[in-house]
Formats: structure tokens, C-alpha cells, sequence
């Protein structure tokens, strides 16, 4: 079976080898970051080809032949450093608040829009007021994300202190605790959410899903500064993929709004 990760890896390590005499003409190879994000990017250290990230690598590839995009497994925590020494020269479904502040970088908006929304347990009684405050109830997040109700704080100490969570690597696992009465709420994204309902539809009766909103976050590509790609030219083939209908096709079963770019 055809796997873009592992495709993407292979072309990285033979391109690392090659790049001495590779001629002018040649594509230049661009090195995209792939760290757990679901249902973006599915266990990349695993060499799972599933996920929403490399099928935009191939639709990215098949667009042009001046660029070749490949994948390069990272980790949320590990990916900053990956960033800035050069590792990888883009981070995909970034936003600039999530700890970039102080790495140079260059930022394309991708016109990409998913949101992080609460997860309970559906009971008698309970309504929407049960999500209006989070005080005294026990929260099954994913470890190292940024919340808006955390002030975008990701650190696992204070996030356990302050508001009584649980921090796992796994979306699946945090809707499970609320499931099981182990957890009062779960935020996930909107996009993971509708994936796991669509695997698990005999589910779907036993969650209160919010109408609230933790945040509504606006995807970007983030370049490193001398990346082999501009910032424009990114911004061009995102648009000619959304010109075609390319990026409705792979973000909107998962509930992502595809947007217009300024």
C-alpha cells in the first residue's frame, strides 16, 4: 500500500545524501515537521501514513515539480528545537501563540479554521450551564497543548494544579475517562471529534458536546528564516490547491472551514 510518511522519509534521507550533486534544476527539497496532532498528524514516529498532513504533502507534490515536500517525525515539545536548528524548515497547522513568539519565523495564513471544544457526559438534567464554569471539575486534556481557558499555559504542573486535569497523549483515551466517569469534561478539537463519532457512532448518544468554545484557532505554515521555500511561494500553492477545491476535498469531511486569505 502506497504510505506518504514513509515515501516522505525515504526522499529525506536520500535527498541528505545526494544534495552534493544534485543539478540546478532539481526540486528543492522542503522538510515539513510531523509531530502527533489528530486527526492532522496520526503517530509519524510510528511511520503511520494516516492523517490529514500527508495527504496535503501529496496534493502539494502532484500541484508543482519546482519544490519536493517531505515529512520529518517530531513531537509537540521536541518540534520547537527541531524548528530552530534547522531540522525541519516548516511547521503545518501552527498558530504563533503556541510558544512561537520568540523563533524567527515567516507566517502563511492556510486559511484553515478548527476549534477546541468541551466533551461531558450526557445526564438528566445537565444542559449547556454545565460548561459555563470549569471550577471543581476534573479535565482530561492533551498534553502539551495550549488552551485559551489555561491562558495558553501548557505546562503540566500548573495545569494539574490550577484546574484539577489530567494530561494525556491521546484524544481517544480523554473521551474514554469522560465515558467511564473518570473525567468530567474532555477538550478535544472539533475535527478529531467528528473523526472519532464517525468511528464510534454507538458513542455518540452518551456525550454533551458543548456549544462553548475554548478557542477558535486559525491555522499557518511557519517558515524558518532561509528555508528552501519563501513565504509567498508557499502562500501560492495553498491558494492554487484551494483554487481547485484540493484543500475542501481533504479538510472539510473532518469539519475543518476551509477560508478565504486576505
Amino acid at each position: 500500500m502506497f504510505s506518504p510518511l514513509r515515501l516522505a522519509v525515504g526522499l529525506t534521507l536520500w535527498a541528505l545524501g545526494t544534495a552534493a550533486w544534485m543539478p540546478a534544476s532539481a526540486a528543492q527539497l522542503v522538510r515539513i515537521g510531523a509531530a502527533h496532532f489528530p486527526p492532522y498528524t496520526v503517530r509519524p514516529e510510528q511511520g503511520a501514513d494516516t492523517g490529514l498532513l500527508p495527504q496535503l504533502v501529496v496534493a502539494l507534490n502532484a500541484s508543482q515539480t519546482d519544490y519536493q515536500f517531505v515529512l520529518v517525525p517530531t513531537s509537540i515539545p521536541r518540534r520547537f528545537r527541531d524548528f530552530e536548528q534547522g531540522r525541519v524548515d516548516v511547521a503545518i497547522f501552527e498558530n504563533p501563540d503556541w510558544g512561537w513568539q520568540k523563533i524567527p519565523h515567516t507566517t502563511v495564513d492556510m486559511g484553515l479554521e478548527d476549534a477546541e471544544i468541551f466533551v461531558a457526559q450526557r445526564e438528566p438534567g445537565r444542559d449547556q450551564n454545565y460548561f459555563a464554569s470549569l471550577g471543581g471539575k476534573r479535565l482530561a486534556v492533551f498534553s502539551g497543548y495550549h488552551y485559551a481557558f489555561a491562558n495558553f499555559n501548557p505546562d503540566p504542573k500548573f495545569m494539574a494544579e490550577h484546574f484539577n486535569a489530567t494530561l494525556t497523549y491521546s484524544h481517544d483515551s480523554n473521551l474514554l475517562m469522560v465515558a467511564r466517569g473518570r473525567a468530567d469534561i474532555a477538550l478535544v478539537t472539533r475535527s478529531y471529534l467528528s473523526d472519532f463519532l464517525a468511528r464510534n457512532a454507538d458513542m455518540a448518544a452518551q456525550f454533551l458536546i458543548s456549544q462553548r468554545v475554548d478557542q477558535v484557532y486559525h491555522h499557518y505554515a511557519l517558515l524558518r528564516p532561509n528555508a528552501p521555500i519563501s513565504g509567498p511561494a508557499f502562500a501560492e500553492l495553498i491558494k492554487r490547491l484551494r483554487d481547485d477545491g484540493e484543500l475542501l476535498k481533504i479538510f472539510e469531511p473532518y469539519r475543518i472551514d476551509v477560508t478565504a486569505v486576505p
